[in-house]
């Protein structure tokens, strides 16, 4: 029991953090993805009755669950990780009795709660608004989610890690991560582009992310959702690897 106090009390300042500023970390988000499904499922929905046998706000869902839970996993571990070191707060971490593994995995689970309360608010509203919204494969739907929410988690503490200004996390975010996203196949299938554009949308590992969410909840979806899990496992226990190796040199934790 008294193993885990030192990586429950690292988490709960993080869970305090994002909630004593829930209009910016929970509510801006929510909101976000609320814009992102009237405007795009409703108006565009209007227009494209169905894609791939399946109505298109339905269609789009998978993708803006998975777009909110990546974002604002990665978005909130890499920003409270940079906030630390700035304000030197890592300090007094790195010399108590907080092992590495439990530090990063404290930020790491910080982003995972602040996402999953997110994906739950939205994924309920939207079942209440869309009639007959699916979930063909209920676990499938929580292990995809758990995996993906794992890999950008790692990934968060490991840009947080590295960067050394709050712009460089704007460049991880904004102009790789979130491009990313976008031409993965949140809105579209990758099967109406002209074949040169569809064969480098697979080269776009969120492609395969956000197909995987959709087959959990479709029942059908562009990739082999098994084989994607399998991948996305072993790409987040390799980043999981390198930020304990990390963590335990002191690699630019003090900027």
């Amino acid at each position: 029991m008294y193993r885990f106090l030192p990586f429950w009390t690292v988490l709960r300042r993080e869970l305090y953090r994002f909630w004593g500023i829930k209009r910016q970390t929970i509510l801006g988000p929510l909101l976000e993805t609320f814009l992102y499904i009237s405007i795009f499922g409703a108006a565009l929905g209007s227009r494209i009755n169905e894609l791939d046998g399946v109505p298109y706000i339905i269609y789009i869902i998978p993708g803006l669950l998975m777009m909110a839970f990546a974002m604002n996993t990665f978005s909130n571990n890499a920003s409270s990780l940079m906030q630390q070191k700035i304000q030197k707060s890592i300090d007094d971490q790195l010399a108590s009795p907080v092992s590495n593994t439990q530090l990063f995995m404290a930020y790491g689970m910080g982003g995972l709660i602040r996402a999953s309360i997110i994906v739950f608010i939205t994924w309920l509203t939207a079942f209440i608004l869309i009639d007959d919204l699916p979930m063909a494969h209920p676990f499938f739907f929580l292990l995809s989610l758990g995996l993906i929410g794992f890999f950008f988690a790692m990934l968060g503490v490991f840009v947080g890690l590295r960067a050394e200004k709050f712009d460089d996390l704007s460049l991880y975010g904004t102009f790789i991560l979130q491009p990313l996203i976008f031409l993965g196949g949140v809105f579209y299938s990758a099967e109406l582009l002209p074949p040169l554009f569809e064969t480098l949308t697979k080269f776009n590992p969120l492609y395969y992310m956000i197909n995987t969410v959709r087959y959990s909840m479709l029942g059908q979806a562009d990739v082999n959702a098994a084989v994607c899990l399998a991948v996305i496992a072993v790409a987040g226990l390799a980043l999981f690897g390198l930020n304990y190796k990390l963590f335990s040199s002191g690699h630019r934790l003090r900027p």
